[in-house]
This record gives C-alpha cells, structure tokens and sequence, in this order.
C-alpha cells in the first residue's frame, strides 16, 4: 500500500473539526512535502515524525513523502496530528495494516524519542466522534486517556509511544480498556471558607443567599475590612451540585485550555473565578490570533468574582455587558465567528470612595474623586446586577461574640430546596435557574397581583428604574419566593427585592 488514510481531529474554539490525514510514498527523491494549510507547528511535525519513527525501530525508508491534511480550507495548528501523521506514513509503507485505522480516530503529539504526549481538547473530539457511528475506536496519548473516557459509547486506548501504538494495531498487543474516573475535583481559584466565619453582616449573607439560588448578579459595597471579599469566597460553599450535563459542559471547555487533571478529569464542582483588576480584555472574554475562551467562559456554570471594581478599566468591565445578557460571547475573526458559553454569575466587591469611608463623616475624599471612582461603573453595567448588599463596618459586639452564625452548610440546603423548585418550573424549558428568565417569559412564571403590580409602578417611579432593571427586580422576587418556598410573588418579596436596588441608586444618585 502506497496511500493511507487516518482520521484526526481539529478544534476550532469549541467547535470540532474532523481531519483526514492522508499520506503517499512513493519511489523519487528523498522528501516529506505536507500540504493542507498548515501552521508552522504543524509544518515542524515532518521532522518530529520522522525522528519518532527511527527511535521507534521502525524503518523509514529513503522515499518521496507526501501528507495531506483534508479539508484543505481549515487551518491546522497544534502538535495533535504528529501521531496520526505517523502512522499514516507506516500504513502507506506497509509497515502496520491499513484495515486497523478504518474505524479509529487518533490524535497526538510525538516526542523526538517516540513517545506520545498530552494534547488539549481531546474531551469535545471525543464527544463528537462519538456521534459518529463509523468511529469505533480512538487512539489518544495515555495522559489524556481518563479524559478520553468520559465520552460516551466509545473505546479508548490509551498509549505511551509510538511503538506501543503500532503493537496494537499489529495486534501484538493488547491494550486494557480505559475505564472513566468521577472522581471529585475542585477547580475554585480562591480558598473555600465557610459563612459561619463572618462576624455579623447578615443582610450580606441574605443577598449571598438569593442570588446563588436564582444565579444572579450581585454587587457587595462597603469600608474597607468589613468582609466583602471573605463574603465571595464563601460562595462555593453555598453552590449547589451540578448534574452529569453541566459537569460534561463545563469540562468540556476546561479540555480546550488543556486545565484538567489527567487523573481526575470530570469536574464536578461549579467554577469560582477570581480575576485581578489588571486583567484585560482578551483574557477576561476571550479571544486571540485562535479565539480562546477567556475568564468569563471559564466561569461557565459558576461565580466570576471581580474584586475592587472600579480598579477594572471600564473597558474591561463593559465587555461583561453584552455577555451577562446573551449569557454568550461571540468573537469575530477574518476567518470564522467563534461562540464561547457565557452562563456565569457575577460577583463583584468595591469600596464606596478612594479612601473607602463614604459617606461616614471620615470621608477624605473630594466630591470630585467619589464622582470619578464611582464613574468608572456606568449605568448600563449598574442595570446588569441584579441584588447590591451594602456591606457595613463591623461592630466590637460581632468580633467578640464567640457564637457562630449560620454555616455555608445550613445556607447551601436551602439554596438547593429553591434550585429544585426552579427546576420542576421549567422543566419543559432551556431555562435552569430564575435570572435567566427572558422579558416573555416573565409573565408567564411571574405573575403579580394587583397589590404587587401596585408596589412595582411606585418603585419604577421613585427609583427611575429602567425597562432592565424592574425585569431583574421580579426576578430576583421571584428567587426570593422560592426561598419562601411560596408559588406566588408577594409584595414582601418585591419589597426585599427592591431594597437591593436601593443601595446602588442611592451612592450613584448622589454623583
């Protein structure tokens, strides 16, 4: 056989692209010719393969090369096609049987001495090879194998070289079947503390409360030192679990950053993303030369914690607007349009002033500085947030009692008593949690009475609310409600509601 034929796999942001890697020997001068729109990295994988192949003991004979790499109108980068690279060459040189490599998907990346090592994003290729019924087998680095084994309805053999690899399709050897790990793994970026620790703020820990069971946005302002960070590190205690699909979801794009531990590779544990203030744009919504996903994607499912607010640019935070919407981020490039998962809840903590007294009468800072620190947030990002809590200074009483509060434990049942209630709602829905409820379906879920239409039309009034901004406050009723364990919205859970947008019009109001 002259001419063979491996399918690999390309992934294009989330997207999967599949990949005939087709490779011709034939008699002529000594060359290895690769066409197919290739990047440099892929172009270097002549000289890898061919290295590889010659600290495998396998013969690779003076002839003329040539591989291609079909569709040709796809760009391919990455070092994943150096395996299946070369063990097209070795079935066009007769070397392993080509009828062993009809079914198979292999991907890859060869050492200089043969070994094969880890790749990114082998979960989703995995995933959507096995929606394809003619892909029996996939041959992936033995690093990536637990990962591999995720996906559904398929065999996964894992190796560690590229002689172990053609043992196996020799049939000379055989490989176990690598079997799926769920094990638990913790991806939060901050450390896990408990709310028992807070020393008094309780209306913080009630709108913590809310907005993790109804997954909304929520702002926390207040002095310096008076718990607002330690508040958001408490969230992960209070999330609640995720199901097999969000697991796999969120997973999913972990694998295309190459994050996931080889030995406990399903994540079953919501993100909690915390990100410096000197983050920019890219890396907080994703992007690049090859679009990436960003800060926000990886917070799918999760908390995305932005702590010192108005220290973002306001560039920065304006690229969260369109996202918290849409819970999507599109990025264009001259060649495709890439759509990453946008599902996260924003957490956000600021002090009220630069110096972080305002308005107690300590307050050093000029009117013109509390007008510009508190510019940089605009009111379009302002309307996105569904609950502001004001965080206020802590009291000797609440230090120097000994008597704990509530534990993240207590607040977490709870939470998952109203995501169950919210689930049973919209079970014929895509929708999952309350805040993603759109302007339509509002009057369907969230129906108010007279009484409660009456509290909401003096509230719109007062507050000069906007159009966004009275949808976020039923919404975040309608969680309340749920808390409640209540089927109807009831003025005292619009009035709760309310309070929340309070606080904010009431520091930006008085710019």
């Amino acid at each position: 056989m002259s001419f063979s034929t491996v399918l690999s796999a390309a992934v294009e942001g989330l997207n999967i692209e599949f990949v005939h890697v087709e490779a011709d020997v034939s008699n002529g001068l000594p060359v290895f010719n690769m066409v197919g729109y290739l990047s440099s990295e892929v172009k270097e994988a002549g000289e890898r393969v061919r290295t590889a192949v010659r600290n495998s003991g396998l013969d690779f004979p003076a002839k003329r090369v040539v591989i291609n790499l079909s569709p040709a109108t796809l760009k391919k980068r990455g070092a994943s096609f150096d395996l299946p690279i070369a063990l097209a060459v070795l079935a066009s040189l007769g070397q392993i049987p080509g009828e062993g490599l009809e079914r198979s998907l292999v991907i890859g990346e060869l050492g200089l001495d043969g070994s094969v090592r880890k790749v990114p994003g082998v979960l989703p290729i995995m995933m959507e090879a096995a929606r394809k019924n003619h892909v029996t087998c996939c041959i992936v680095p033995k690093e990536n194998a637990a990962e591999a084994a995720l996906a559904e309805n398929m065999r996964v053999v894992g190796v560690e070289s590229l002689e172990q690899a053609v043992l196996f399709l020799r049939g000379g050897m055989q490989l176990p079947k690598v079997r799926r790990k769920e094990q638990h793994r913790c991806i939060n970026t901050g450390q896990e503390n408990d709310f028992s620790d807070i020393c008094g703020q309780e209306n913080v820990k009630r709108a913590a409360e809310i907005a993790v069971a109804g997954g909304h946005n929520l702002l926390l302002i207040g002095p310096p030192g008076s718990g607002k960070t330690m508040a958001a590190r408490c969230l992960p205690g209070i999330l609640p679990p995720m199901n097999r699909e969000e697991s796999m979801e969120i997973t999913k794009i972990y694998s295309v950053m190459g994050m996931l531990d080889e030995n406990m590779p399903l994540i079953t544990r919501r993100p909690f993303r915390e990100v410096h203030h000197t983050a920019t744009r890219v890396a907080l919504a994703g992007g690049g030369l090859v679009p990436r996903p960003g800060e926000i994607s990886l917070a799918h499912g999760g908390v995305l914690f932005l702590d010192e607010l108005p220290e973002f640019r306001k560039s920065v935070l304006e690229v969260l607007r369109q996202p918290l919407e849409s819970r999507m981020i599109q990025i264009s490039r001259v060649h495709g349009k890439y759509s990453f998962p946008a599902g996260f809840m924003l957490v956000a903590a600021m002090n009220p002033c630069p110096c972080g007294r305002y308005p107690d009468p300590g307050c050093t800072c000029t009117p013109a500085q509390i007008q510009g620190y508190l510019g940089k947030i605009s009111q379009p990002f302002l309307d996105r947030i569904d609950l502001c809590a004001e965080a206020s200074k802590v009291r000797y009483e609440d230090l120097s009692n000994e008597k704990k509060g509530e534990s993240s434990a207590a607040i977490r049942q709870r939470v998952c008593r109203a995501r169950e209630i919210q689930y049973e709602r919209y079970r014929k829905t895509e929708i999952r949690v309350n805040a993603e409820l759109g302007s339509r379906k509002l009057k369907e879920f969230c129906e108010l009475g007279k009484a409660e239409q009456k509290v909401m039309e003096q509230a719109f009034s007062m507050l000069d609310l906007t159009a966004r901004a009275y949808h976020r406050i039923i919404r975040t009723a309608r969680t309340i409600a749920d808390l409640d364990g209540e089927e109807r919205i009831r003025t005292e859970h619009l009035n709760e509601a309310i309070g929340y947008r309070v606080v904010d019009r009431r520091y930006w109001r008085r710019q």
